[in-house]
C-alpha cells in the first residue's frame, strides 16, 4: 500500500464529504416525517431505524472516518468513508444493501485504526479502536435485524469512546499521573457493560453509570474547562464541548433513573442527548478547526456561530420536555427547531468559508494543516503563537 500513501488531494475528499452531506439532508427530512410535521420530501411510513442509521453512520460516521483516513494519508482508505456515505444514501430504498455498505465501511475504519496504531499504540488510540469496534458491531446488529433499542448502547459506545479517546489524546501532555490510565479503565468498563447488556437483555443502568463517569472524567481533565475563559474560537469550541459533557451526563442519569430504553421518554432522552447533545455539539465545536484541514479550505470563526450553538441546546431541551411531559406540540416544536438549527449551522459554515477570513486586526488562531495521525476529529489545538 506504500504506492497509495501520501497527502490525499482535495478533489478526492470532496465527493466523500458530499455523500455525508446528502445523508444529513435525508436524515433530517426523515426526522421531520417522524415528528409528524411537514417534510419537503414525503417519506410515507418512515422507519425510525433507517433515520437513526442514516444520521449516525451515513452522516456522523462518514465525517469521523474521513478525518481518520486523512490522518492515515493512504488513498485506499477513502473506500471506508465512501462506503458509509453511499450506504446512508441508499438505506431508504435498499436497506439490506445500505447496511452491507455500512458494514464494509466500519470494518475498513477498524483497519484504518489498526494501521494508525502501528505508528504507536497509545491508551488514547486503544480507546478509539474500541469505539470503532462498537460501531462495527452496531451496523452488524442492524444488518441482522436487531431492535434499535438494543443497538443504542453500541452506537453510544462508538461515539463516546471515539470522542473521549480523541480528547485524551489532546490532553495527553497536561494530564496528571494516572488520569490516562483512568480513562482507559473507564473505556474497558463501558465496553464490558455494553456487551453484558446485549448478552443479558437488561442492565442498561450500568451503561448509564459509566456515561456519568465518562462525563465526570471529561469535566475534570479536558482542557475545555480552562479555554472557556478565553475569547473567540477557543471559547466557542470550549463552550460547545462543555455543553456536550452536560448532555452526556443527562443521558447517563436518565438511563440510570429511568430504566430500560423500551420506555419512550427514556429512549428519546438517552438517544438524542447522545447523538445530538453530545455528538453534534462536539462536531459544531470543532468544525472551524477540523474542516479546513480536511477540505483545504478556510472556515473562519465568526461570532454568528454562537446562534446555532445556543439554538441546538434550546431545541433539544424543548423536545425532551415535550416528550417527558407528553406534550406533542412542544415535542414537535423542539424537534423541528433542531432540524432548522443543524441546517442553519451548515449554511453558516458554508457562508463563512465562502466569505474568507474576516478583516480583523488581531490574528485568528492557526491550526495544523492536517490532522495528526494519533489524534482525531477533536484534536485541533489553537496555536496562539502563530505557528502552523
Amino acid at each position: 500500500m506504500s504506492n497509495m500513501a501520501g497527502p490525499i488531494p482535495a478533489w478526492m475528499r470532496w465527493p466523500v464529504l458530499i455523500t455525508g452531506g446528502v445523508c444529513l439532508i435525508i436524515g433530517l427530512n426523515l426526522a421531520l416525517s417522524l415528528l409528524g410535521v411537514w417534510a419537503p420530501v414525503p417519506s410515507g411510513d418512515t422507519d425510525a431505524a433507517i433515520h437513526g442509521q442514516v444520521m449516525t453512520f451515513g452522516f456522523a460516521g462518514t465525517l469521523i472516518c474521513l478525518e481518520r483516513v486523512i490522518a492515515l494519508r493512504e488513498k485506499w482508505a477513502l473506500i471506508a468513508p465512501a462506503a458509509l456515505g453511499i450506504g446512508g444514501t441508499i438505506l431508504l430504498f435498499e436497506p439490506t444493501i445500505g447496511r452491507a455498505f455500512h458494514a464494509v465501511g466500519m470494518a475498513l475504519l477498524v483497519a484504518v485504526y489498526w494501521r494508525l496504531a502501528r505508528r504507536g499504540l497509545t491508551a488514547a488510540m486503544s480507546i478509539q479502536i474500541l469505539g470503532a469496534l462498537f460501531g462495527l458491531g452496531a451496523v452488524l446488529l442492524w444488518w441482522t435485524g436487531a431492535a434499535t433499542w438494543a443497538i443504542i448502547p453500541w452506537i453510544a459506545g462508538f461515539f463516546v469512546l471515539t470522542i473521549v479517546g480523541e480528547r485524551v489524546e489532546l490532553a495527553h501532555l497536561s494530564l496528571p499521573a494516572g488520569a490516562e490510565r483512568l480513562a482507559w479503565g473507564l473505556a474497558l468498563a463501558l465496553s464490558f457493560a455494553i456487551v453484558a447488556v446485549l448478552a443479558a437483555g437488561r442492565g442498561g443502568e450500568f451503561v448509564g453509570v459509566l456515561f456519568l463517569a465518562q462525563a465526570a472524567w471529561l469535566a475534570r481533565y479536558d482542557i475545555a474547562r480552562t479555554t472557556v475563559r478565553s475569547a473567540g474560537l477557543p471559547q466557542y469550541s470550549a463552550a460547545n464541548m462543555l455543553a456536550a459533557m452536560v448532555w452526556l451526563a443527562i443521558a447517563g442519569a436518565t438511563w440510570v433513573l429511568g430504566g430500560e430504553l423500551t420506555a419512550s421518554p427514556v429512549y428519546d432522552t438517552v438517544v438524542h442527548s447522545l447523538t445530538i447533545g453530545f455528538t453534534i455539539s462536539m462536531i459544531m465545536a470543532h468544525a472551524p478547526i477540523i474542516l479546513p484541514a480536511v477540505l483545504r479550505r478556510p472556515l473562519p470563526y465568526r461570532p454568528i456561530f454562537w446562534v446555532p450553538a445556543v439554538l441546538l441546546n434550546a431545541g433539544l431541551l424543548i423536545r425532551l420536555i415535550g416528550d417527558v411531559r407528553g406534550l406533542t406540540v412542544t415535542w414537535q416544536i423542539g424537534g423541528a427547531l433542531l432540524v432548522a438549527t443543524i441546517l442553519a449551522f451548515v449554511i453558516t459554515a458554508a457562508a463563512s468559508s465562502a466569505a474568507g477570513p474576516p478583516k480583523v486586526k488581531k490574528r485568528q488562531p492557526e491550526f495544523r494543516d492536517e490532522p495528526r495521525a494519533t489524534g482525531g476529529l477533536m484534536i485541533g489545538r489553537p496555536d496562539t503563537k502563530g505557528r502552523g
